[in-house]
């Protein structure tokens, strides 16, 4: 498997250093993040603004944490075109744009806080970004603001690290909805290469599929009182081009309507097992993670993914390695992402402190140290509820190893698409006659 080329840039070691008796009068070296009133927005063209807190350096000697990582951009070849075409007055050379704030943005008590300008830090987009290899582009204190040379005062400095990362990935894509059993390709540019099938089943012990009439709103009153009360025997199996199962998720936990509801809460969720084959035991398999899958109620309903690894010990531990909100309606994105989850909020994502670990060899995440694993992990695209969802699938190549540690992400990326379809409402109870779905 040949991966596609992906540039991470990142930008970290963020601290601000401003001259004055207030922060001279400080003991400690550097402030904590909740108690900085300083912020930043990170800014590079054709991507969404990110923010970020900028902690207060009081000392002269004290230098951020340099591995602290507070944004990522993740470019693929298409972005580094846009972003190396040659500037002209209409469109002027690219940069990286740093914009650092005196508080942040909100409200207290219904009064809105306004932000103050310190200063702006600007790094143009130049030909190395685009030669995909490790490179600083920038790693110091740099003084910004108006005034920084005023009255031969100095002002205040910024201290960040700019770097860029060669970050390959494969790119997989279900080629038909997941419920009918589709190819799993490799996409390589326009290149389509087979590397897996997904075998979609459900256990026949309940009489009624809850898919084959899902998309009815005709269905009897029989199918729709069965639907109304749980969903569930619901399994997807990856196999290779020889036809051997690798990996294989089903649901353990029925997604049911929850209490005085008719819909999956998350005092209830719905639950998956991800699985893959033993090693020592032929026709076995041996869990991997857990997906769980509820619907968050509002004026936009998500449904929330949750995934933990789970250890191999005995102990039988959880890892928590994400959880994500998804539109519900309009569908998104559930990724594992270390970066990118401790930024996240309500309605996009929401992130945890958790490092993630790397898997080895068969989907093996137990053997590489925390402190090593950070950045993009795998990142799964689904449709909203309803419409016709191909998941696309982007694995960071250094967490695949071989053809097993990829499958195991074929699996989990098919029980995140099929909990967007089962956490929608039950159909509640019908008057005879009367066949509407919710």
């Amino acid at each position: 498997m040949d991966p596609q080329a992906f540039i991470r840039l990142s930008i970290g070691s963020l601290g601000l250093r401003i001259p004055g008796p207030a922060l001279n009068a400080a003991k400690s070296g550097i402030h904590a993040v909740s108690s900085s009133p300083c912020s930043c927005e990170i800014r590079l063209r054709g991507f969404p603004v990110q923010t970020a807190a900028v902690p207060l350096v009081s000392s002269p000697e004290a230098t951020p944490d340099s591995h602290s990582i507070a944004s990522s951009f993740y470019l693929e070849e298409s972005d580094l075109k846009a972003l190396l075409a040659p500037g002209c007055f209409y469109a002027p050379q690219a940069c990286l744009e740093i914009v650092v704030f005196t508080g942040r943005k909100g409200s207290h008590c219904g009064v809105g806080v306004k932000r103050q300008q310190i200063g702006t830090f600007r790094l143009e987009v130049g030909p190395e970004w685009g030669e995909k290899k490790p490179v600083i582009l920038f790693n110091g204190w740099i003084g910004i603001g108006k005034n920084k040379q005023d009255s031969g005062k100095p002002g205040a400095e910024l201290h960040l690290r700019v770097k860029l990362d060669p970050d390959p990935r494969y790119v997989f894509q279900f080629e038909d909805v997941t419920t009918s059993s589709p190819q799993i390709v490799q996409l390589q540019g326009t290149i389509k290469q087979p590397i897996f099938s997904c075998k979609f089943s459900r256990d026949r012990v309940s009489q009624v599929d809850p898919l084959s009439n899902y998309w009815s709103g005709s269905a009897d009153i029989s199918d729709q009182e069965a639907e109304r009360r749980e969903r569930k025997g619901w399994k997807v199996k990856i196999h290779d081009l020889s036809g051997s199962a690798v990996a294989a998720a089903f649901i353990t936990t029925p997604f049911v309507p929850s209490t005085g509801c008719d819909w999956v809460a998350r005092s209830n969720p719905g639950a998956w097992l991800i699985v893959r084959p033993d090693a020592c035991r032929p026709e076995s398999w041996q869990p991997w993670g857990k997906l769980e899958a509820w619907r968050e109620r509002g004026i936009r309903d998500s449904i929330c993914c949750r995934f933990h690894l789970l250890s191999e010990g005995q102990d039988g531990g959880e890892l928590l390695m994400s959880e994500i909100f998804i539109n519900a309606e309009k569908g998104g994105e559930f990724f594992i992402d270390t970066d990118r989850q401790v930024r996240s909020g309500a309605g996009t994502g929401t992130g945890t402190m958790t490092p993630i670990p790397s898997p080895q060899s068969s989907g093996d995440f137990a053997g590489l140290a925390p402190a090593v694993v950070v950045g993009f992990v795998m990142s799964c695209r689904v449709q909203g509820e309803g419409k016709s969802s191909k998941p696309l699938v982007q694995l960071a190549m250094r967490h695949v190893t071989c053809v097993e540690d990829a499958a195991i992400f074929m699996a989990l990326a098919a029980a995140v698409d099929l909990s967007i379809e089962a956490c929608r409402p039950f159909r509640r109870k019908f008057r005879r006659g009367n066949c509407h779905s919710l």
